[in-house]
């Protein structure tokens, strides 16, 4: 479960991806108009770094922009860090490309795999709990049921349009550009109102396979 909070963020995300993804080798050419069309959670296992896939759309070209907030600068990723924002109830709040942090890469992974992971939204209000629906579903499985790693994924690029992430048994191949298709065998997807079809977010394979 992620508990969402009834607060302000100094500056927004929307502003954060608007500034960091014109400098990325992923962005379209002749960018048009930004618009955000939603956004999914993953849970933390330990609770402390929030996990949040944004799904933006420039002229009509989809970009998945994962990223991660945690309350203190995460070791050894000065250049996979897009900023700071001051959260009016957390506090300061670094935030990072996601593919570059290894918990939500972690989390991707696992959902990609088997469905599970992502977060249900919750929030008070009035003094009870309410439901915060997700603006994006996803759809990920394919996996069996044997249990395997899916921590220490690395890759060479994490700039590509596609990053390719792989550990000691799993290649993850995750689209910054995703584009309309079926789920792949192993692999997960995602839809949202108005889009006809799903948009193909990521794909795992067995390299031992």
């Amino acid at each position: 479960m992620a508990r969402l909070h009834n607060a302000t963020l100094e500056p927004s995300k929307a502003d954060t991806i608007a500034d960091w993804i014109p400098n990325q080798a992923w962005y379209p050419t002749n960018a048009g108009a930004f618009d955000v069309i939603g956004a999914f959670r993953f849970d933390d296992p330990e609770g402390r770094v929030g996990m949040e896939t944004h799904l933006v759309s420039v002229g009509g070209v989809v970009l998945q922009v994962p990223l991660t907030y945690r309350d203190e600068p995460l070791d050894g990723a000065e250049d996979a860090l897009i900023g700071e924002m001051q959260h009016s109830a957390l506090g300061a709040r670094w935030v990072y490309d996601g593919l570059r942090d290894p918990k939500l890469v972690t989390m991707l992974a696992g959902v990609t795999m088997t469905g599970q992971g992502e977060a249900l939204g919750m929030i008070v209000y009035d003094g009870r709990w309410h439901i915060a629906p997700s603006s994006v579903r996803i759809d990920g499985g394919g996996w069996t049921r044997e249990r395997v790693p899916v921590d220490g994924f690395e890759s060479e690029d994490y700039g590509a349009g596609t990053v390719m992430l792989r550990n000691e048994r799993f290649e993850l191949s995750v689209f910054r550009r995703p584009v309309t298709g079926p789920r792949p065998p192993i692999g997960l997807t995602a839809t949202w109102e108005g889009l006809t079809g799903s948009v193909v977010l990521a794909q795992a394979s067995d390299r031992s396979s």
